[in-house]
C-alpha cells in the first residue's frame, strides 16, 4: 500500500503564524537622599520620568519603578526597594535597570561593585544614564570602579558639609523640616512651623482613634473612606504611615516619648 504525504499548505496574510518576539523586562530605580521640597520634587519627577520613558519602547514591558526616599545612599541597608529590586533580579523578574547615576545607585565603591557583579552574573546589565555607562560593556567595570570611588568620595565631602550646614542652622534657630511631609504644619514666610488647623484635626483623629483600640490598618481605612488626603494630598494611606505619625515624637512631644 503507498502512502502518500500530503504537505502543510502554507498560510499567508493574517493567518499566519507569527513568532512572537519576547520583550525585554525593565525596571527603574531612583533614589533622592534628603527629605527637603526640592529633593522630593526630584523623587516625584524622576518616577514620572522612568515611568514614561520605558512604557514609550515597544519593545520593553515594565516591571516597575523601585523608589527610596529620605535614604543615604553610603550603605544598602535599609534601602526596602533597592533590596527588594535585588530580590525580583534573583527571581528573574528583570532583564534591564535604568538608574540616573552612579551615585543614585550606591555610593559606596564595595556595595556598588559587588551588586553590580552579582547582576552580571544573572546577565542582568545595570544602564548609568548620567555616565552613559553600561555594565555589560567591556569597558563597564573599569569606568564604574573608578567613577564609584569619587562617587564615596563625594558622598563623604556632602555627608560633613550637609552635617555643619545643619548645626549653622540649629545655632539660627531654623527649623529642619519638611512641612510638606509633616501632617499638621506649614511654614511661614521666616521658616518657621506654624499649625495647619484643618490637617491639625487629622493628626488629632488618628491618636483619638488608636487610644480608643483601633489598629493602624483600620484608622487608615476610615481615613480613606472618609477622602481625607494624606500630606502629599494622596487618596491612599498605608498603616505604615499612620503608624510613623503616632511614634513620630513631633507629635508625641519629648516627655511623652520618654514615658513610651
Amino acid at each position: 500500500m503507498n502512502v502518500i504525504k500530503i504537505p502543510a499548505k502554507p498560510q499567508k496574510g493574517n493567518s499566519a503564524a507569527k513568532t512572537e518576539i519576547k520583550k525585554l523586562r525593565v525596571a527603574a530605580y531612583c533614589r533622592v537622599s534628603t527629605d527637603n521640597e526640592e529633593q522630593a520634587s526630584s523623587y516625584e519627577s524622576q518616577i514620572q520620568h522612568y515611568t514614561e520613558y520605558i512604557n514609550s519602547k515597544p519593545e520593553w514591558e515594565m516591571v516597575r519603578v523601585y523608589a527610596d526616599e529620605g535614604i543615604s545612599a553610603t550603605s544598602t541597608k535599609g534601602r526596602e526597594e533597592f533590596n527588594a529590586m535585588i530580590e525580583d533580579c534573583k527571581k528573574g523578574l528583570i532583564d534591564l535597570i535604568l538608574t540616573k547615576s552612579i551615585s543614585r545607585f550606591a555610593r559606596n565603591t564595595v556595595d556598588c561593585l559587588n551588586y553590580i557583579r552579582m547582576l552580571k552574573g544573572m546577565n542582568i546589565p545595570v544602564y548609568f544614564e548620567k555616565e552613559s555607562i553600561n555594565t555589560m560593556d567591556t569597558r563597564g567595570e573599569v569606568l564604574l570602579t573608578i567613577m564609584a570611588s569619587l562617587a564615596q568620595q563625594e558622598s563623604e565631602s556632602l555627608s560633613k558639609n550637609t552635617k555643619m550646614g545643619i548645626h549653622y542652622r540649629f545655632q539660627q534657630g531654623k527649623v529642619m523640616v519638611n512641612a510638606r511631609n509633616f501632617l499638621g504644619y506649614d511654614k511661614d514666610e521666616n521658616g518657621h512651623l506654624i499649625i495647619n488647623q484643618e490637617q491639625a484635626e487629622i493628626v488629632k483623629r488618628i491618636f483619638r482613634e488608636y487610644l480608643e483600640g483601633k489598629s493602624c490598618k483600620k484608622i487608615a481605612q476610615g481615613l480613606e473612606r472618609d477622602g481625607i488626603l494624606t500630606s502629599r494630598g494622596k487618596a491612599k494611606w498605608h498603616d505604615t504611615s499612620i503608624r510613623k505619625i503616632l511614634e513620630n515624637e513631633k507629635y508625641m512631644g519629648d516627655a511623652l516619648l520618654q514615658k513610651t
